[in-house]
Parts: structure tokens; C-alpha cells; sequence
């Protein structure tokens, strides 16, 4: 079916719904499900805000368009900027088959070179997620995706935690790398740590507010899901139900922030 002739999309409950019922009792959900629900939250109140039903999105690091599609599917109009050629052309396949080609369009580029291929201040929202732990320069990251930001435009920066490693490495019975990552100015166990860099909260949000932009909310993301024997979930009725639902309920609470796999802060500009 073309896009021209799909029905309305409702912003408040057709997709918003559907992903949360198709990712409800799947492992996705514990990856994805708090950063979209916030997301989405954020993306339907800038929709109020501009009065325009259809908002400009830009993705930094989107890759195939995990967060793209669904954003599109609500209607939005979503620029993906990503480094990398095969991601982008998995971006282009994934569209397709979505219905959502013609509102999703992907360049390649790099937080650091931007506005190379964006326009400063084009957009309602900004995602940059995965983005800072693999930058040279995280402070100049957010710098440039808080300046590609129309006033009052959002941005949802999402990144792996410091305290989440720390304690993975030590429930795993790694106590020298976990020491060596509480340690570590960039959060690594060691040389074979796959991720170069993590941070606290209040080293994500210190960045935020450097970049000019105001913290609406943060969210700690995978509390609990790395910790739990997967066999348990996998087996247990109902478990993995009612991790999904205490992850939710976690996610907003500081004191589990500090021991979160991945943190979510959502700045506000203006």
C-alpha cells in the first residue's frame, strides 16, 4: 500500500499503541521500551506546541532506522545521519517495507561534521543515541546536536551508563575490571571493553546543560534486564511481563540511575 493511501495516523494512539503491544512481553521492549515511551511523550507535546501535526526529526547515528521508522510511522518527517554506508542502505530496505520511505531520508555524516550535510536549527526533536560513547569529542557532540534544535525543540541523547558496567563486571566475578572501571576516566574494564566510553548521570546531564539546553528528565534504562539470569525469564510465567513493567517503574527513580546499562536524558531548548 502507498503511503498516500495508508489512513491518518493518530499521534496519540494507532502506533504509539502498537509498539507498545509489540514489544510488550519481548526483550526488545526492555530495550526500547523506556526511551520511546519518553520519546514519544516528548514528540507528542512539541506537537501540541507547534500546532504542526507533522514535526522535523533529525537521528544522529540512527543506522537502519530502529527508532526512525516508528517515529515516521507517526507521521513525522526523520533525517538519519549516519557514518556508515551499509547501515544506511539497511536504513533504505527497512523504510520500504514500513511504507515510511518517502518520510525518511539518510545521509551520510557524523555528529562532529553536522552541519556538513544538516541545516543549523532545522528541527523539532533530535535523537543521538549510541552517539557520544564513540565520539572524540562527547562535550562538541552535544554541542552540535543541541545547535541543529529549533527553540524549544527536544533532544534525546541516550548512552551507556558507568555504574551498569561496574556492576555487571562485578556480579560476573571480574573485581579488578570492575574496580578498573569505576576508575577509568572513560568508564572502560579494560582493553578488551568493546564500549570506549560511559558516563554517570550527572556527567550526561552536565553536558546537556553546557550545550545550552535545559534537562527535562532522566531515565535509567536496563536496571535490572543484564542482571537477570535469562533462563529465569525465559522460563518463569509472567517474568518477563513483570520485568518490563518493573523496569518502567525503575527508570525514573535516581537511586537506580547510578546503576543502570544505559542512561536517558531528554533536554529541552528554550
Amino acid at each position: 500500500m502507498s503511503d498516500s493511501m495508508r489512513p491518518p495516523v493518530s499521534h496519540h494512539h494507532s502506533q504509539g499503541t502498537s509498539l507498545r503491544s509489540g514489544t510488550s512481553g519481548s526483550r526488545a521492549s526492555l530495550r526500547t521500551g523506556v526511551v520511546w515511551e519518553v520519546l514519544k511523550e516528548a514528540l507528542d507535546r512539541q506537537v501540541k506546541a507547534t500546532g504542526r501535526e507533522s514535526l522535523d526529526v533529525l537521528d544522529t547515528g540512527g543506522g537502519s532506522g530502529k527508532f526512525a521508522v516508528p517515529v515516521a510511522a507517526l507521521g513525522h518527517r526523520v533525517t538519519v545521519v549516519d557514518p556508515s554506508p551499509n547501515a544506511l542502505f539497511a536504513l533504505e530496505r527497512r523504510t520500504a517495507e514500513a511504507g515510511v520511505a518517502d518520510r525518511v531520508s539518510g545521509v551520510q555524516g557524523d555528529v562532529h561534521g553536522l552541519f556538513d550535510v544538516v541545516e543549523r536549527g532545522a528541527f523539532d526533536a533530535v535523537l543521538c543515541h549510541g552517539v557520544l560513547e564513540y565520539v572524540d569529542d562527547p562535550a562538541e557532540g552535544v554541542r552540535n546536536v543541541a545547535g541543529a534544535l529549533r527553540d524549544s525543540g527536544v533532544l534525546s541523547l541516550l548512552a551507556s551508563g558507568l555504574g551498569g558496567a561496574v556492576l555487571a563486571r562485578a556480579l560476573a566475578g571480574h573485581f579488578t575490571e570492575a574496580r578498573h572501571a569505576l576508575t577509568d576516566p572513560a568508564g572502560r574494564w579494560g582493553e578488551g571493553d568493546p564500549v570506549p566510553r560511559r558516563f554517570s548521570a550527572e556527567q550526561l546531564t552536565a553536558l546537556v546543560e553546557d550545550g545550552g539546553l535545559r534537562v527535562g528528565s532522566v531515565h535509567g534504562v536496563r536496571v535490572f534486564a543484564d542482571l537477570v539470569p535469562g533462563v529465569l525469564v525465559d522460563t518463569e510465567p509472567g517474568a518477563l511481563d513483570a520485568l518490563i513493567k518493573l523496569e518502567a517503574a525503575a527508570a525514573e527513580q535516581p537511586a537506580f540511575h547510578a546503576v543502570a546499562t544505559q542512561l536517558h536524558v531528554l533536554g529541552e531548548k528554550g
